[in-house]
C-alpha cells in the first residue's frame, strides 16, 4: 500500500477549488459576526471570555488523544499566563504545558512559524513525560512511525508516516509551505483550504515521537488566525472531539493519495461549526455575566457551587437536566435541603423547574435575562 508521502507528487496536494466557496464565503461573514460581538466586551470581559474559550480548547485537544485533564488547573494557569488572579493551586505539568501551548498560540499566532516554535509547543505539551526518548525535537528512531489500533498481534495499521531520516527535510517543505501561502506570502490560499491542509500535511509528516494531533491542531488554528489577522475564538477542538471517530475516519480516507477535496469539504465543515458553537459560547458567557449580576449576594454556599457547576457544563447543560439527585452529590447535602435551595432557586428566577416529582429536572433561567434590558 501507498500512503500519501509515497506518491510521485508529494507534497503537492490538489482539490477542486470551486466546492470550497461557498465555505470560505460562509467563513469570512461568520468570523466578522463574531469579532463584532466580541467587540462589546469590554477588557475584563474579554480577558474572561479568552480564558474560558481557550481552558476549553485545552482539554478537548488532549481529550481527542485520549488524555483527560482537570479543568480548574489548566484554567489557573492560563489565567496565570494572562496575568488575572489564580487560587495558586498545585498545578500538574501535563495541565500546565498543555495551557502554555495554547497561550502562546493565541498570543503569538501572527509570528513566523519556525522548527524552534514547533520544538516549543512540543516541550510544552510533552511536560512532564518520561516515556518519550526525544523531547522538543523531531524523532530519530530506527522503527516505523505508525498509527495502529487492536490487540497486540493483530493490530490495524491506519497509516505509517515518513522514515526519521526524512523528517528534517520534509518539515523544512512543510514551513516553507506554511510561509508562502500565507495572506502575505507568495502563494496565498484561501483560508479554509490553507487550514485544512496545513493540518492534514502536518499530520502526514507526523515529525514527533507523540503529540502531532495537537499540534496539528494548533497549526490549523495559527493559519486561520493569520489569515484573519487577530487570534481566533473558535471552538475547533471541541468540536471535533464531539464527533472524534468521524475526524479519523476523514484523517484514514485521505492519507492515501494527495487529492484531498474530501478531506477539505469536512475540515470546513467542522470550522464552520467550531464557528457557530463558538457564538452560542460567547451568548452563553453573555448570559451567564446577566445571571449573576441577577444573582448577586442571594446564593449559599451549596447554591453558588451547583450553579458554578451547570454553568461549567457549557451551553448544552446537564444532560436529561439538574435533578435533585444530582444536586445532592453535588453539594453532600441532605435531600430536604436540596429541596429547600432548589425552591428557592426557582423562587428567586435563577432555575427554571420542568416537570412534576421523580421527573421533576431544573435547568438554568438565562433565556429570560437576555430579553431583559
Amino acid at each position: 500500500m501507498q500512503w500519501n508521502w509515497e506518491q510521485s507528487d508529494w507534497p503537492f496536494f490538489q482539490w477542486e477549488r470551486a466546492a470550497l466557496q461557498e465555505a470560505e464565503a460562509k467563513f469570512l461573514h461568520q468570523s466578522g459576526v463574531l469579532v463584532g460581538v466580541a467587540r462589546h466586551f469590554n477588557k475584563d470581559d474579554k480577558n474572561l471570555l479568552v480564558v474560558d474559550m481557550i481552558t476549553d480548547e485545552a482539554l478537548k485537544t488532549s481529550e481527542i488523544e485520549g488524555e483527560y485533564l482537570n479543568r480548574d488547573s489548566v484554567q489557573a494557569s492560563i489565567r496565570r499566563n494572562f496575568g488575572l488572579d489564580t487560587d495558586n493551586r498545585r498545578v500538574k505539568p501535563a495541565e500546565s504545558g498543555i495551557a502554555n501551548m495554547v497561550t502562546d498560540l493565541y498570543k503569538n499566532y501572527d509570528k513566523t512559524l519556525s522548527h524552534k516554535t514547533l520544538y516549543t509547543w512540543h516541550k510544552m505539551i510533552t511536560n512532564g513525560r518520561s516515556d518519550l526518548r526525544e523531547i522538543g525535537c523531531y524523532r530519530t528512531h530506527d522503527e516505523p512511525m505508525q498509527v495502529v489500533s487492536g490487540p497486540i498481534g493483530n493490530e490495524t495499521v491506519h497509516f505509517e508516516a515518513p522514515p526519521s531520516k526524512r523528517i528534517k527535510r520534509e518539515m523544512d517543505a512543510f514551513i516553507d509551505w506554511f510561509i508562502k501561502t500565507a495572506p502575505n506570502g507568495s502563494d496565498p490560499l484561501p483560508t479554509l483550504t490553507r487550514a485544512g491542509i496545513a493540518h492534514l500535511y502536518f499530520v502526514s509528516i507526523h515529525p514527533f515521537e507523540d503529540g502531532n494531533g495537537r499540534i496539528g491542531r494548533a497549526l490549523a488554528e495559527k493559519s486561520l488566525a493569520e489569515c484573519l489577522g487577530e487570534p481566533t475564538l473558535i471552538a475547533l477542538s471541541q468540536t471535533i472531539e464531539a464527533k472524534r471517530k468521524r475526524y479519523y475516519q476523514a484523517l484514514e480516507l485521505n492519507n492515501k493519495n494527495t487529492e484531498i477535496t474530501d478531506w477539505l469539504i469536512y475540515f470546513a465543515q467542522t470550522v464552520l461549526e467550531a464557528q457557530s458553537y463558538s457564538l452560542k459560547i460567547i451568548d452563553f458567557i453573555i448570559e451567564k455575566t446577566k445571571f449573576y449580576d441577577r444573582a448577586r449576594d442571594s446564593l449559599n454556599e451549596r447554591q453558588d457551587k451547583v450553579i458554578a457547576r451547570l454553568f461549567r457544563e457549557g451551553p448544552s447543560g446537564f444532560k436529561g437536566g439538574l435533578s435533585a439527585e444530582k444536586y445532592i452529590s453535588i453539594t453532600g447535602t441532605s435531600r430536604a435541603t436540596a429541596t429547600r435551595d432548589l425552591q428557592d432557586l426557582v423562587e428567586k428566577k435563577l432555575l427554571l423547574k420542568i416537570g412534576e416529582l421523580k421527573s421533576t429536572r431544573y435547568h438554568l433561567n438565562i433565556k429570560s435575562s437576555s430579553r431583559e434590558k
